[in-house]
């Protein structure tokens, strides 16, 4: 089983060694000493699962710190737990009205610092398999029109806010409507389901992201991606599919199951919202119908 990840933030580094040692055996730890680290660590690619955090620091004490956490999409949902030498009722409230689900006074019990984390991970690991069945498509398993939404969403901040590429490939089968109503609805889900595992199985990295976005149509979501690379990846997706040699006699490309997709990359910026990579991607994959489809077409929007 995978190891939980706390992240530890204080800007006294004796605190973060004692906390580090009391909890390292049984979780991943990753250290702060600053609120702007601590947020930078957050909003990566690879969050943490839980944050035990000061409130007295320098330049971002450990109340703003949380404010940003809560408000932002991609890190609402990380457990805040503060550790603080501020114990007055006032404090306390203040940090649970930003969100922090609980509060520890030091000096800290070490036993009950284990078994608060400990809780507090637990309550996390349920909350996020509801959350999963909730953003998982019912019939192909993978996630949801609502999940690429939410995803894209993050994806887009995140490249807003360190100026890269975020790339979106929209992906749909050719001439599907022709498979469902010759093989049927039942072959039709099952044609779904392996098309949705095969794409799946093609996204290369750990950060991008495949949803089915509707009908026969799926949507990639692909961080740090440029035009170039978009294509790359969309041109291997066509090979794996063809691959499959699912046959579709009555398709008007081929004798079996293709697809078309469209690609579009951007660097965000604040002049326009994801919807206007959603609509290139779109436009784009009007453009492999128009021409033929089995194939990519692309544009890179800025």
């Amino acid at each position: 089983m995978t190891k939980s990840t706390i992240l530890i933030v204080d800007d006294m580094v004796a605190n973060i060694k004692v906390l580090g040692e009391l909890l390292k055996d049984e979780y991943k730890i990753r250290l702060a000493t600053n609120g702007e680290k601590a947020l930078q660590i957050s909003r990566s690619s690879n969050p943490p699962d839980l944050i035990l955090l000061d409130v007295i620091m320098p330049e971002m004490d450990g109340y703003e710190v949380c404010a940003q956490l809560k408000t932002d999409k991609a890190t609402k949902n990380i457990p805040v737990i503060f550790i603080t030498a501020m114990d007055l009722e006032k404090d306390e409230t203040k940090g649970l009205s930003l969100g922090a689900v609980d509060y520890i006074t030091k000096p800290f019990s070490l036993p009950i610092v284990k078994a608060r984390v400990k809780t507090h991970l637990e309550l996390k690991h349920h909350r996020d398999i509801l959350e999963d069945l909730s953003t998982l498509d019912g019939l192909t398993g993978i996630s949801n029109r609502r999940r690429f939404d939410e995803i894209l969403e993050i994806e887009w901040l995140r490249a807003l806010r360190e100026s890269t590429s975020l790339a979106l490939l929209m992906i749909d089968i050719d001439h599907f409507k022709l498979y469902n109503d010759n093989y049927g609805h039942i072959a039709g889900d099952d044609c779904l389901k392996l098309v949705a595992k095969n794409l799946l199985d093609g996204i290369p990295r750990p950060a991008d992201f495949l949803a089915r976005y509707g009908g026969e149509e799926f949507a990639a979501i692909l961080p740090m991606t440029d035009t170039k690379g978009a294509v790359t990846v969309g041109s291997s997706l066509i090979m794996h599919i063809n691959a499959l040699k699912i046959p579709h006699v009555h398709s008007l490309v081929s004798d079996q199951i293709t697809i078309s997709i469209g690609a579009a990359s951007i660097i965000p910026d604040r002049r326009n919202s994801s919807v206007f990579l959603i609509e290139n991607a779109d436009n784009c994959l009007y453009l492999a119908k128009e021409g033929g489809r089995n194939r990519v077409e692309s544009t890179d929007t800025g």
